[in-house]
């Protein structure tokens, strides 16, 4: 945390620079659980900054999944000539005023943002040292009056850096953090599912699903197919995964991922609704 390499210098100084300014100010207005208030504050800060981007994002997907079914019959009509189905692809995106590249870039910004918060809270909770992790922070603040003797790591009576795994000898409440992951995810991968497919394409699959029921099951799933098993199949192996990750890491982190996803839920509703 302490070298001045290049990732340090742009990300991970200035990201534990606001954290303990907030961490400064919670504590000066007396509020309990000073440290659980600056995940709360950078957490709620970072979201609202990255929004634009992940806005422009959402919205490059959400007009790229209701071109899917015209790309369909792109790639039917096109399947022997590939420089006919890129032409072809390229004047249909130009029609409805679609660029396919422009939900890279912002995603491109915005990891390594994430990566540092994240990197930022593990390097808290993980090390198990506080005076020694005390003693870097101070070095590498911007601020004399930033700088801090000790932090406390308690939250309403929790200590952040213990996790659920531990639920034993510090309460069976703990059990309920990597559910509440593990839901948070499933939420917001059903949502992104919906986001994915347009209402002509959910009428698509319905006629496909009534055309089944007539005839005789097919030893073949076509792609169509497989990728909506494959969907299925990551809505639930996700959320069960990242469920494990929580039970595994401090609460502390639990607590920045979670209120992340509840800004991500929230965010793929405005689109979904902005977009439909």
């Amino acid at each position: 945390m302490t070298e001045p390499t290049i990732w340090n210098q742009l990300f991970t100084w200035p990201i534990t620079n606001l954290l303990i300014f907030f961490y400064k100010l919670a504590e000066s207005l007396g509020l309990p659980g000073p440290f659980g208030f600056s995940i709360i504050t950078m957490t709620i800060v970072s979201r609202i900054t990255l929004f634009p981007l992940i806005s422009t994002q959402l919205k490059s997907a959400k007009q790229m999944a209701k071109l899917k079914p015209h790309l369909d019959e792109l790639q039917k009509k096109h399947k022997n000539d590939r420089q006919a189905l890129q032409k072809a692809q390229l004047e249909l995106y130009k029609e409805h005023g679609v660029n396919p590249a422009a939900g890279c870039l912002p995603l491109l910004i915005q990891m390594p943002i994430l990566i540092a918060l994240y990197n930022v809270f593990y390097s808290f909770f993980a090390s198990g040292d506080l005076e020694k992790i005390t003693t870097q922070i101070n070095q590498i603040l911007y601020s004399p009056q930033l700088h801090v003797a000790a932090i406390d790591l308690s939250f309403f009576g929790a200590n952040l850096a213990i996790k659920p795994a531990q639920w034993q000898t510090n309460g069976l409440w703990l059990l309920s953090i990597p559910l509440i992951t593990g839901a948070l995810q499933w939420i917001q991968i059903k949502l992104s599912m919906a986001h994915h497919q347009p209402q002509q394409l959910k009428n698509q699959e319905q006629k496909t699903k009534e055309s089944k029921e007539q005839e005789n099951k097919k030893e073949e799933k076509s792609q169509e197919d497989m990728a909506a098993e494959i969907q299925k199949q990551m809505a639930i192996i996700t959320p069960i995964m990242l469920g494990f990750f929580a039970y595994q890491f401090p609460i502390g982190l639990s607590l920045y991922w979670n209120l992340s996803s509840i800004f991500g839920i929230m965010q793929q509703q405005y689109i979904n609704k902005k977009y439909a």
